[in-house]
């Protein structure tokens, strides 16, 4: 640890991170993420840019309804135009019209941005920012100065750069952020071009009155956390950044790795413990929202952040985690997790069971049956480190604590593919299933837009009346992969079929030559799982019976 100094964290992930290729936000999400990010404890949530475009101008409107309760609302403009007042720029008036007491306005810090991109005088850029800055405070608003192409422009013009600051500065704005627009910007050079800026206004540090440094950096050369890091460690009291590193191109400075190194790392105080524990779940919530599958290898907040698939590691980690884990997962709100494989060792075993809340005796020959079992499956073609619920109840069927539901007696699949392209309907496979619940045979058929859909309908439809539960299951995720596509139509197939209640999700596996029979292995076992997890059967000593 090496300091307490606060960091003030910044948020631009409704507006910068809302720029990256294939995300596109409702005003809905944007609301949400609105709150979770109030939630989370983040200062600064810099909304949008107001005027750019309707939903932003109704997202300023919505949350003047529902208010953030800890968070700072920000509205993101430009300076005005060139050759205009800012009292008369009407993008300027849409900012005003936002309501928030803070707003972010960006301003050219690169002299060729100002030659070539606005077409004007170097000493009309300084005047616009000036002016801009302080039109705005003059009507009540405080202003955060984002000085764009900060770094690029200071390498070719150092001078004109650092009096692009100066204006903002003597405008009166709070805060002057640095930016690394391009993303190019080694950490090395953050450090230096920061000291240069203290060496050349060292009321920067001795002045309360001065304003504060900020640093807003791009992932192009995969550095944005490493140079905020640097920059605070300059001595910047600012980052800004977005969840998950989302942003245009390469993404921005990923605050779910930001926040927890600094404050969990170096000591520098950016959200209350509390709040730092809900980093893992913001993370995955937005990702969600934006529907983007959530990065399970992502640092810190990612599901495999803190697994554990080898023996030997998962044996030192159930002695003392410190010898795997760089830090404790429950601080940013995630968890250890101990990985099913081929390459598993009966610590693996033991330790897995543990999170099942099962504590197994080594001793005992069901441990090495399952590790043997799990072996020869794995051998096979499964891939339990992907189907924790199919492991799971693999567990425990060797434990004798997997009670039967239901027995399946058989079932058959039709489907009419040129009846479907004929007439473009959606229901092209007939399933019949019989099965035994409670001693009493059943037989249903059911429609489906595929084999899979039309079992899957058939066997709830089935069920239903002995689990009425069932008609919340349903199957949120179907992957198929070719284990051994060298033996042509006689290949393995391994279906991995995810299923949720609506709260909880799980994932099943099944492995065979007939892709229909590996899926209804999967299906079967979800809704097995499912049952048993929804009424606490699991431990029951009720007998174990073949399923298929």
């Amino acid at each position: 640890m090496i300091s307490n100094r606060p960091i003030i964290i910044y948020d631009t992930t409704l507006r910068d991170g809302a720029q990256r290729e294939g995300l596109a936000l409702s005003l809905s999400d944007k609301l949400h993420i609105a709150h979770q990010l109030d939630v989370l404890g983040v200062p600064f949530i810099e909304g949008g840019w107001p005027g750019a475009n309707p939903k932003d101008v109704q997202f300023f409107w919505r949350l003047q309804e529902t208010p953030l309760q800890q968070a700072q609302l920000v509205a993101f403009c430009s300076t005005r135009r060139p050759h205009r007042r800012a009292a008369e720029d009407s993008m300027l008036q849409a900012i005003l019209a936002a309501g928030t007491h803070w707003v972010t306005i960006f301003g050219k810090s690169w002299d060729l941005h100002v030659t070539e991109g606005l077409k004007t005088e170097l000493a009309e850029n300084l005047a616009m920012i000036q002016d801009t800055v302080s039109y705005l405070i003059s009507q009540g608003r405080q202003v955060i100065y984002d000085a764009e192409h900060w770094f690029d422009g200071y390498k070719e013009n150092p001078d004109y750069a650092l009096q692009t600051l100066k204006a903002a500065w003597d405008a009166g704005a709070k805060w002057l952020v640095l930016c690394d627009t391009n993303g190019g910007t080694l950490p090395h050079e953050v450090s230096q071009t920061i000291a240069a800026i203290y060496a050349a206004y060292p009321e920067l540090r001795t002045d309360p009155e001065a304003p504060q440094l900020g640093i807003h950096t791009h992932n192009d050369g995969e550095l944005a956390v490493a140079n905020a890091i640097a920059a605070v460690q300059a001595g910047v009291t600012m980052v800004q950044g977005t969840i998950n590193g989302y942003g245009e191109r390469c993404g921005n400075a990923n605050l779910c790795s930001v926040i927890p190194n600094l404050q969990l790392k170096l000591g520098y105080d950016c959200l209350g413990s509390e709040q730092l524990q809900q980093l893992s779940r913001t993370s995955r919530m937005i990702s969600e929202l934006a529907n983007l599958a959530p990065d399970d290898h992502a640092p810190f907040v990612g599901r495999s952040a803190f697994a554990h698939k080898g023996g030997i590691h998962v044996s030192a980690v159930a002695r003392n985690p410190k010898t795997y884990e760089h830090l404790d997962p429950s601080a940013i709100g995630n968890e250890r997790r101990i990985v099913i494989s081929d390459q598993s060792g009966l610590s693996n075993v033991l330790a897995k069971a543990r999170t099942f809340g099962i504590e197994l005796d080594p001793k005992d020959g069901a441990c090495r049956q399952i590790l043997q079992q799990l072996k020869e499956l794995e051998s096979a073609g499964y891939q339990f480190e992907a189907a924790e619920a199919s492991f799971e109840l693999l567990m425990r069927s060797a434990l004798g604590q997997r009670p039967t539901q239901f027995t399946l007696k058989g079932f058959q699949v039709t489907c009419d593919i040129w009846q479907a392209i004929a007439q473009a309907c959606g229901s092209n496979a007939l399933a019949t299933i019989k099965v035994n619940v409670n001693g009493e045979d059943l037989l249903e058929v059911a429609e489906g837009n595929g084999p899979v859909s039309a079992l899957d309908a058939a066997l709830r439809k089935a069920l239903v009346r002995f689990y009425p539960e069932i008609g919340d299951f349903h199957l949120t995720d179907y992957k198929v992969r070719i284990l051994d596509s060298g033996s042509g139509t006689q290949a393995r197939t391994r279906v991995l079929v995810e299923s949720s209640n609506g709260e909880d999700h799980w994932t099943t596996v099944g492995v065979s030559t007939n892709i229909i029979d590996a899926s209804y292995q999967a299906v079967v076992e979800g809704i097995e799982y499912g049952l048993l997890r929804d009424r606490q059967l699991f431990g029951s000593e009720q007998p174990l019976n073949a399923l298929y």
